[in-house]
Order: C-alpha cells, then structure tokens, then sequence
C-alpha cells in the first residue's frame, strides 16, 4: 500500500513540474531576485496556458502555450499534392513574410498551412488582410488555436 501511495505522489510531482503555467514561474523563489505573491481565484490559472521547455538546441528559449489566433492560408486534403501545395504555400509566405511565423501540418483528414501567433482576433484580421491584398492567398481566414508566446 505504501508503495502504491509512494508511486502515485512520485507520479502527480513529475506531472506537476512539467505543467508548469507562467504564475507557477513568477512564483518561484530565485537566489538574487525579489519573491511576487499572486492572489487569484483558481479559475485563472486554468485558463492560463502551461510552460514548454524547448528541447532542441536551436530553439533555446522557454515558450507559453496559450489560446490564440492564426491565420489559415491553405487546407488540402490528405494527398501528397496537398501537401506539396501547402509547403509551397509556406515557402511563398516566408519569403514575402520573413517576420510571421509558419506552421505546416497534418491534421486529419487535411494539410495546413496556417502563419502567426495572435492573442486578439484584431491583430490576426490585420495579418489575414495584408495577406489577402498581395493577390496570391485568397482563401485565407482567421482560426482559433492555440498559439506560442516566448518568454523572454
């Protein structure tokens, strides 16, 4: 039994430090830096986003995973041309776009090609009309999602 109780608080620690939200970090006491209490209701920090270490070694910074907005720019169907036609459509954005981000993926049963990270749905509609006036995506529409924020 002790085991099984042992087991189980090992299990709920580990899950906790890596569900990390950004109050969880402010509130972290750090060696030469000033301590921040927070005082909020609980459903706050439910609907805050959680904290995602990056692994690899060229994405160095820390990013918070939050609800958001992007810009759709393609969807196909599961073929290989789409998905040809959706990297090609990333590739056109990064060029004339260098500042937005891309994200190209697979979710079933469709490619998607969709750029930005917005927190309003304002900033996103600003991006799909630049988007739209350049003549070359124009069935581009504004999706709930979420989204990364660096923590820097």
């Amino acid at each position: 039994m002790r085991y099984i109780l042992f087991l189980l608080f090992a299990v709920a620690s580990l899950m906790a430090s890596a569900q990390r939200n950004i109050v969880d970090d402010l509130r972290q006491s750090k060696v030469g830096q000033g301590t921040v209490t927070i005082h909020q209701d609980a459903k706050i920090d439910a609907l805050l986003g959680a904290v995602h270490q990056k692994t690899s070694a060229d994405e160095e910074t820390p990013m918070l995973k939050a609800r958001g907005y992007r810009v759709q720019v393609y969807a196909g169907n599961g073929s290989r041309v789409a998905r040809d036609e959706a990297n090609e459509v990333a590739e056109q954005i990064k060029k004339e776009f260098p500042e937005i981000p891309v994200y190209t993926f697979f979710r079933s049963p469709r490619w998607l090609c969709r750029v930005g990270d917005y927190k309003s749905v304002e900033e996103a509609d600003a991006v799909m009309r630049r988007l739209r006036n350049t003549g070359k995506f124009k069935e581009v529409s504004v999706v709930r999602e979420q989204i990364n924020i660096p923590l820097e």
